[in-house]
Order: C-alpha cells, then sequence, then structure tokens
C-alpha cells in the first residue's frame, strides 16, 4: 500500500481538514492547523506532500522523524502541526488497514468513556452564569471560563474583584460538584498571576490554564509555587522536547497537548507518558473540530493519566462533527462513550463539507490597552 495523494478542505468556522489517500482506496483524515495560519500550515503540507507521495502509509514513526528531523530545521508551530494532521490520518489508514480503533493499537483502553468539559464564557456575569447552568443542566460536571482582557501587566483591584466576582457567582450558581477551570490565555504577567490565583483560591478552581506565556518556564514555576491551584499549559508547546522542560521543573500538573500542534496522537502520547513518570495528568486542548475530537478520544482512551477533554462547546455543534461526519459525537452525562469503529472512529461526510468550505482566510483578533499598546490575546 502507498500513499497516492493529499487533499486539503478550509472549513468553517476556521478549521484545516486534510484527506491522505492510497493507492489500496484506504482514506485517512487529519487537522494540521494553526489557527489564523491555515494557507502557512498548507503550504508547509505542501512541501511534505512531496516526501510522503509513494511512501508506506503504515511507518508512522518512520515518517514522523523523517518530516520533523530531516529537514534541518525543527520545531514550531507550523512545521508540527502540518506533521499533526498527517500523523493523524496516517493513524486512521492504519486502525482502517488493520479493522481496529486507533486506541488499541498503543495499549488498549483504559476507560470505558471519556469525560468532558465545555467552554463557558460571556459578555457579562449574567451571561456567564446563565451558560453555566446550562451546562450543567446538559449534563457537564466540569467547564472552562475565561479572564476578561486584556490585562495590564500590573491591574488594578478594581479588575481582580470583577474576576473573583465572576467566578464567585458561577460557583453560587453551579455548586461545589461542578468543576470549574480558568482559562489566563497567557495574557497576565506572573506577579498578575499570582495575585489572581490567591483570590480565586476559596473558589477551588480545578485548573489554571496558561497563566503566563510558556516560554519563561522559571516564571510559571514561581506561579506554581505561590498556589495550591493545579497549573495546566501546552497549547503552545510542541513535541515532546517542548514539554520536557516544563514537566521536569514541574511548573505544572496538568499537560494540555494539543493534537493537531504538538505532534500528533502517538507523540502526545509519549508526552503524557513524561507527565506520568511525575504524577501529573494530560488534559488534552482541542478548540478545533471533530477530527481533532476524534484524535484526542483515540488517545485519552488509552491513557492512563487522563484528566478531562476539552471542546468548543458550538452551539450548531459542528465541533462533534453535525454536518462534517456522518457519525457526529453524543454527549451524554458528560461523557462521550469511547468508539469502537477502526481508525480514528468517524466517517467524513464529503458532501456535507462543501456547504462549510471557505477560502481559510480566518484571523486570530488583536486585543489592545487603553492606551493603543498590543496586549496579549
Amino acid at each position: 500500500m502507498k500513499i497516492s495523494k493529499l487533499e486539503l478542505f478550509h472549513i468553517l468556522p476556521r478549521w484545516l481538514i486534510l484527506k491522505v489517500e492510497t493507492d489500496e482506496g484506504i482514506v485517512g483524515y487529519g487537522e494540521p492547523i494553526v489557527e489564523g495560519n491555515s494557507h502557512t500550515v498548507e503550504a508547509a503540507i505542501k512541501v511534505l506532500e512531496s516526501y510522503l507521495i509513494g511512501q508506506d502509509p503504515l511507518k508512522i514513526e518512520h515518517h514522523w522523524q523523517a518530516m520533523y528531523r530531516g529537514g534541518f530545521y525543527r520545531g514550531g508551530p507550523i512545521l508540527v502541526s502540518a506533521i499533526s494532521g498527517i500523523e493523524q490520518a496516517l493513524w486512521d489508514i492504519k486502525g482502517k488497514y488493520y479493522h481496529l480503533p486507533i486506541y488499541e493499537m498503543l495499549g488498549g483502553a483504559c476507560r470505558d468513556k471519556i469525560r468532558m468539559y465545555a467552554h463557558c464564557h460571556g459578555d457579562t456575569i449574567e451571561d456567564a452564569v446563565h451558560l453555566a447552568l446550562k451546562r450543567k443542566e446538559q449534563g457537564f460536571n466540569a467547564i472552562k471560563i475565561a479572564l476578561d482582557g486584556p490585562v495590564q501587566i500590573v491591574d488594578s483591584l478594581a479588575y481582580v474583584n470583577k474576576q473573583v466576582e465572576k467566578l464567585s457567582a458561577i460557583r453560587n450558581a453551579v455548586g461545589t460538584e461542578m468543576d470549574i477551570a480558568i482559562d489566563f490565555h497567557g495574557r497576565v504577567s506572573p506577579a498578575m498571576a499570582i495575585r489572581l490565583a490567591a483570590a480565586f483560591e476559596p473558589y477551588y478552581p480545578m485548573f489554571i490554564e496558561e497563566p503566563c506565556l510558556p516560554e519563561n518556564v522559571e516564571a510559571m514555576v514561581k506561579i506554581a509555587n505561590s498556589t495550591t491551584i493545579p497549573i495546566a499549559t501546552g497549547e503552545r508547546l510542541y513535541t515532546k522536547w517542548g514539554f520536557r522542560e516544563v514537566i521536569e521543573k514541574q511548573a505544572v500538573s496538568i499537560v494540555q497537548p494539543d493534537l493537531c500542534h504538538a505532534g500528533g496522537i502517538f507523540e502526545s502520547k509519549k508526552i503524557a507518558a513524561l507527565a506520568e513518570t511525575y504524577y501529573g495528568a494530560v488534559a488534552p486542548h482541542n478548540p478545533l473540530g471533530p477530527i481533532s475530537l476524534a484524535a484526542c478520544i483515540q488517545l485519552d482512551a488509552c491513557t492512563p493519566n487522563f484528566l478531562i477533554q476539552e471542546h468548543p462547546t458550538l452551539d450548531d455543534k459542528s465541533d462533534l462533527g453535525h454536518g462534517i461526519l456522518k457519525n457526529s459525537f453524543k454527549i451524554e452525562d458528560g461523557y462521550i462513550e469511547i468508539p469502537k469503529s477502526p481508525g480514528l472512529g468517524i466517517e467524513v461526510d464529503e458532501e456535507a463539507l462543501k456547504e462549510r468550505m471557505y477560502e481559510g482566510d480566518w484571523e486570530t483578533p488583536r486585543l489592545y490597552h487603553s492606551d493603543g499598546s498590543i496586549a496579549d490575546w
């Protein structure tokens, strides 16, 4: 069996889907994307295509090494995201070839179902509380809220009080059985992260995500040592080498590899194993589409230190595959049952895809401070 063709689809709201075909008719799908840079990732895949055509798709680890190490320059979001989507598609092909789900080829299932958490954003505190109660009614027992932005390097007491007021209102509304994670989104300085964490501690957050940007691990270590709240990070780290320092220095309790950015399914399995040696958990990052979710579920199923799975919770349920997959995912009581079908366990509806195709020109929004300067997004 040989790889015969690679095809890309830009899909609303901001996704990029890859289809890898073989000369035996088995096809695989992946989601290679850097949000706001889909055309750049597309170009990277076109470069890698010249290597892949004619290759045996079952030699996944060999091809990963060739794509990552063979070009001299390594790492970064563009290259590794391109590799990630290709790797997902190759695993999909391999699973279909052997008639097995991917998790069966990576050690077998550790659980029967996957715990999910929902996004819970609102323009006002009232909106956030209303949505939190809606999530609870939908069966979720975990949600994630976000800090208001932008945030000054040293911000005011009024800003801190507003964030506490929102968290307090949500906690009072949903009770103590609902876990609440807080996404700092890397938009906060270490000094403000420490102040905010101290103010949030009485409300028992599940974790704080990206309390500061991940480039300076020592800064994150300082934050982690200042609070009892577990720290999570990883959506902007790539490959096991990118995660090594935050794990070794115990800057985080929870790693969040994004399977569309960090190197794919097997690379994220290796990252999870690194975290396991420090008794850490893995909660894969996923603000993307249903193929990304499918890849995450395969990893979650076979990873002993899996904690919880993110998904965007879009109103049209396209993140679960509605209008994209013939067999969309279903969340029941906050869980998704692990699929039994081979490969990624999904069947893409390419006719439906045509209705969601666009030019791929989605841009990351920019944030500005009141003086007109750029703020971290």
